[in-house]
């Protein structure tokens, strides 16, 4: 049996100790309904006239420390946030995954079963966050 949007939400705000309130229950229905990564600006355009850019960026920002949303790398030069599809927990996000951004409609999405591929630096370097960005067509706008 499926869960409801409604359900799902309650349960991801309670996985990830966060408190129940309408504008995390707005933007998280965002997320999950637009299935792709929004920005700030985004966000603020959707939500209802109830919630001012402030809220919605500490929103934002506790999801993000909670491991409920993370930052996705595109060229747009804003950040988009998606949500995450594993169990991340504060502070450590597990993505190893691409994000692909259509030139048309100029979605991003995170290609979750789609890992990036393994590069070996040379001496000194250390490796902290691994981002591939691919852009093309998606299949709705194929």
């Amino acid at each position: 049996m499926m869960t409801s949007t409604k359900d799902r939400i309650t349960n991801l705000l309670k996985g990830h100790k966060l408190r129940t309130t309408a504008c995390r229950r707005e933007i998280l229905h965002l997320f999950i309904e637009g299935q792709h990564a929004l920005t700030h600006a985004d966000l603020e355009k959707a939500v209802s006239t109830d919630f001012d850019r402030v809220t919605v960026y500490r929103t934002l920002k506790s999801f993000e420390e909670h491991g409920l949303v993370h930052k996705v790398l595109d060229d747009s030069g804003s950040t988009k946030y998606a949500l995450c599809t594993h169990d991340c927990n504060v502070g450590d996000h597990q993505h190893n995954h691409v994000h692909f951004k259509c030139t048309n409609c100029q979605q991003t999405v995170c290609l979750d079963g789609v890992q990036v591929p393994e590069v070996t630096l040379p001496s000194g370097y250390a490796q902290e966050v691994s981002d591939l960005l691919i852009q093309g067509v998606c299949p709705d706008c194929r």
